[in-house]
């Protein structure tokens, strides 16, 4: 299987590529900086600066994840306008390149977030309901899933990933949150009540790779543990996990002063569940906060 992949040198795709390698799949990588896929995601994976490198080339899957991250400072005009052409300017690309392509990939498996849906206070989110909050980040996710989803009119099958806050020993939201809490010094974020979607990165790519394959599998997919928890009882999780109290609040106020409207986005949370991954048939094998924690912070 040939299988093209965006945002491969990012978290979730090097560990793609490590697992479709172990696999014998072969992958190319579409990346800025593509003289250092190799070192990043394998020395079999082959990068490309530009898509028309594979234009002769048969594809059987696309996997699009590329985006700046979208926690990593303030959202400023500025970074909101690459946060957008980083994911929906690139998908358009990407599409019309498709669309393009007289041989067409079977799928596409689209990246997005939980943040699809915005902030959700206790409601339960399934993949059926609409938005209920219209910030920024659900409008960049939706926006991210309208330009994805146009693949569908070129006879290829689309996937929306929904993706919630991935719990990985090399990066992702826990290496920010570890030096603080290492120093005993972490605590609940605001009053601590919002609900955090997570995810054990093992689970997430196994998620993509059965969805990738799953030849019914089709529209948006909530790509979290089926126990969404409180960020309260996240921090007291994080906390016992690396034998630390976790007493110390991170007050609304202090967020909102700091970070502007980027605050609402760790203020608010998304109670979602993996609906349509249950009926499907796929079973996560991390379903308990603790045992996640400790598989991920376990000495290796």
């Amino acid at each position: 299987m040939h299988i093209l992949l965006t945002g491969g040198t990012g978290l979730i795709g090097r560990a793609l590529c490590r697992h479709w390698l172990a696999q014998g799949q072969r992958i190319s990588v579409w990346s800025r900086r593509p003289q250092q896929v190799a070192s990043l995601c394998g020395a079999q994976v082959r990068g490309i600066g530009r898509l028309e490198e594979l234009t002769d080339e048969p594809l059987d899957a696309v996997i699009n994840l590329a985006g700046a991250p979208i926690a990593e400072r303030p959202w400023t005009h500025k970074r909101k306008a690459l946060l957008w052409s980083s994911r929906i300017a690139l998908t358009e690309q990407l599409v019309a390149w498709l669309e393009g392509r007289a041989q067409k990939p079977a799928v596409l498996v689209s990246g997005s977030a939980v943040g699809w849906y915005g902030d959700g206070g206790e409601r339960e989110l399934t993949e059926g309901m609409p938005p209920v909050s219209e910030d920024f980040g659900s409008q960049l996710c939706v926006a991210w899933e309208e330009s994805a989803q146009r693949a569908s009119a070129l006879g290829i099958r689309v996937v929306l990933v929904r993706t919630g806050l991935v719990l990985a020993r090399d990066g992702g939201f826990l290496k920010r949150l570890l030096p603080p809490f290492r120093l005993g010094l972490g605590g609940p974020i605001g009053n601590g009540r919002q609900w955090m979607p997570w995810v054990h990165l093992d689970d997430e790519i196994a998620a993509i790779d059965f969805l990738m394959r799953h030849e019914s599998a089709e529209g948006p997919y909530n790509a979290c543990a089926p126990q969404p928890v409180r960020n309260k009882a996240f921090a007291r999780a994080l906390g016992r996990a690396v034998r630390r109290p976790a007493l110390l609040p991170v007050p609304a106020l202090v967020l909102r002063i700091g970070l502007g409207e980027l605050a609402g986005l760790l203020l608010g949370g998304q109670r979602a569940m993996p609906v349509r991954l249950a009926q499907a048939g796929f079973v996560f094998h991390f379903t308990d906060l603790d045992r996640a924690l400790a598989n991920v912070l376990e000495p290796r």
